[in-house]
């Protein structure tokens, strides 16, 4: 575990180097010269990549004005918890609220935001459905002058984003690979092991990147033959939850199990988030074997209970109230006229260069639960 404590360590003191950055650029303009410093491997810029043009609202707007904030849904903790969150520190920084929630639904969130447009909003905030579907109506908002801020997924294929607040999705991967890696030696003893691969929702621009940073982690062990992937499913197509549905997960494991392990133990899964790791645990279960080492994300209040009783192995802390506060402190920054801070990370999301605000995850296991939580009263009520 002296890996993942210097890990966390180090993602504390990444977090605390986020929030002391002050300075601030003028309006909506990006240059094309890509910094140095880009973070994730998909960071870098394409050459034919083009940049916004500088709209209305650079000179700030009142301080009471309205701000839009389209979520994809409600379903899960985390939005919920962002649903509430922006409109407690929206209102308290003086600012109008109009909040909705799509029900995972584009021709709704599309509508959402068009709504948002004609309510006079002055900055849209955006948690995409499907991060590649809002081009139009984004570069509308552009057009009347309103800026526009992914919230935690990138918004792909369009001009109309001045930037996205992100954990890095690389950089979660690879905590989720890791972490599995150490589950296993620690739970199941000597390896070899086998393993299945799970991915998130292929309309969500970061789980294909959560994929590709846990195989950075995992692709050497499996071609040296300490991880068995014994489905043979190792592409992130056979491996992605549609909608991140829960269920389809419990099924898919079902299905894996029935056909792969009937005579074999199964020792570990790579699971995407919390909800997928709780069902890949019960399909587990009800099939009569072991409970795996399973990766997770979100800490989830019902998985931080698993991973404190040792069902769950791990989940990965993406804390929604430091998401919401970077998101509100850029915000803050537009409306006094200062534009969107500085950032060293850009991310081409097909049409131009996006300005990313990349955020430090944590892994959270038992053996440092109380660490991550200690300023979480919420969460430690649950470590007892």
């Amino acid at each position: 575990m002296k890996k993942l404590t210097g890990t966390i360590l180090a993602s504390m003191l990444a977090l605390a180097l986020v929030f002391s950055l002050a300075a601030c650029s003028g309006g909506r303009t990006q240059t094309s010269e890509t910094p140095a410093g880009v973070a994730d491997s998909k960071a870098e810029s394409t050459a034919d990549s083009t940049t916004p043009v500088e709209s209305a609202g650079a000179d700030g707007f009142e301080a009471n004005a309205t701000i839009g904030v389209s979520l994809p849904w409600l379903g899960t903790q985390n939005w919920q918890e962002a649903a509430d969150m922006f409109k407690e520190q929206l209102e308290a920084a003086g600012f109008e609220v109009l909040i909705q929630a799509a029900d995972n639904k584009v021709p709704q969130q599309q509508s959402q935001i068009e709504s948002m447009i004609e309510n006079g909003a002055k900055v849209i905030v955006v948690g995409p459905i499907d991060g590649s579907q809002l081009g139009t109506v984004l570069e509308k908002a552009k057009d009347a002058g309103i800026y526009v801020i992914g919230y935690d997924r990138l918004l792909e294929n369009t001009t109309g984003v001045d930037g996205v607040v992100q954990f890095g999705s690389i950089e979660t991967g690879r905590l989720q690979g890791q972490a599995l890696l150490e589950g296993l030696a620690e739970v199941k003893g000597a390896g070899p092991y086998n393993i299945e691969l799970f991915g998130g929702g292929p309309a969500d621009p970061n789980a294909p990147s959560f994929f590709e940073g846990a195989m950075e982690v995992l692709q050497p062990k499996i071609d040296d033959g300490t991880l068995v992937v014994v489905s043979g499913q190792i592409d992130f197509t056979q491996c992605a939850t549609l909608d991140w549905d829960n269920a389809k997960a419990q099924s898919r494991m079902d299905s894996i199990l029935s056909g792969f392990y009937s005579d074999k133990e199964i020792h570990g899964v790579l699971s995407p988030n919390d909800g997928i790791a709780r069902a890949i645990i019960t399909a587990s279960e009800n099939a009569g074997q072991d409970i795996p080492v399973v990766s997770g994300l979100d800490a989830e209040n019902e998985s931080v209970e698993w991973v404190w009783s040792g069902r769950q192995y791990s989940t990965v802390a993406k804390p929604t109230d430091t998401l919401v506060a970077k998101t509100v402190e850029i915000i803050k920054s537009l409306q006094s006229g200062n534009g969107m801070p500085p950032t060293d990370v850009l991310k081409n999301n097909g049409k131009i260069d996006v300005n990313i605000y990349e955020l430090p995850p944590v892994i959270v296991t038992k053996d440092n639960a109380k660490e991550v939580f200690a300023n979480d009263p919420a969460r430690m009520e649950l470590l007892k």
